[in-house]
């Protein structure tokens, strides 16, 4: 598979280039972004590409990959409705639309997160954005997963971007190995998420929106 991959700076994205450079089934990584990410591998390539919501110049470089991993994202703490819906709604809706034009079929999938509220009328600002957000992705002709993981524990040295986020991991890292023993449907490792997100993109999945047990099962399989 050719994979593209945005976000790969962030703590997903950095657990699924991973997978993708030590998985056969991947034979190419594209990773688009503002930044760089620290990695080099002899099948990933970087395109560096400042505005996500105008792709005119870079589509050429988009076109023929089979699966793109949207691992983008941010957090909303003190940020307003307006500003996380740029970051998370049109940014990722952008790519999709550029990729329904240049890969239809392909596959796209989505890290939002679990508690997203799907009726897009609930009392949590950044769950009703990310309902919004899977709506209209899987409403666009892309064989399209939003990947919906609860706590995301990160390994290998990999370390969140937000400060707040990674010293509470950091704090956590006990517990949450405790957590993952007794409760495997509430904590998954990055590279886990990795390694359900290639399955995914070479197998597909049953469902289009997959809670923590699908990915889980996914992983097992």
């Amino acid at each position: 598979m050719k994979v593209l991959l945005f976000g790969g700076t962030g703590m997903v994205g950095q657990g699924a280039l991973r997978e993708c450079l030590v998985d056969d089934r991947v034979t190419d990584v594209l990773a688009v972004g503002r930044s760089p990410v620290d990695q080099n591998h002899a099948k990933l390539h970087q395109l560096l590409h400042k505005d996500l919501l105008d792709l005119t110049a870079i589509e050429s470089d988009l076109a023929g990959y089979d699966a793109c991993l949207f691992c983008l994202g941010i957090s909303s703490f003190r940020m307003s409705e307006d500003d996380y819906r740029r970051v998370t709604y049109e940014y990722a809706l952008s790519v999709a639309r550029t990729l329904t034009k240049l890969n239809p079929g392909s596959v796209f999938e989505y890290v939002s997160g679990a508690g997203t509220d799907s009726s897009e009328s609930g009392r949590q600002m950044w769950a009703r954005v990310k309902g919004k957000t899977e709506n209209d992705l899987l409403a666009l002709s892309l064989d399209a997963y939003m990947l919906r993981p609860g706590i995301i524990q990160p390994q290998n040295g990999i370390k969140s971007k937000t400060r707040l986020y990674s010293a509470a991991y950091t704090a956590a890292k006990p517990l949450l190995g405790v957590l993952k023993r007794v409760s495997p449907n509430t904590v998954i490792t990055n590279e886990e998420l990795g390694r359900a997100m290639i399955a995914i993109a070479a197998y597909g999945a049953p469902e289009r929106v997959l809670e923590m047990k699908d990915l889980r099962a996914v992983i097992a399989r």
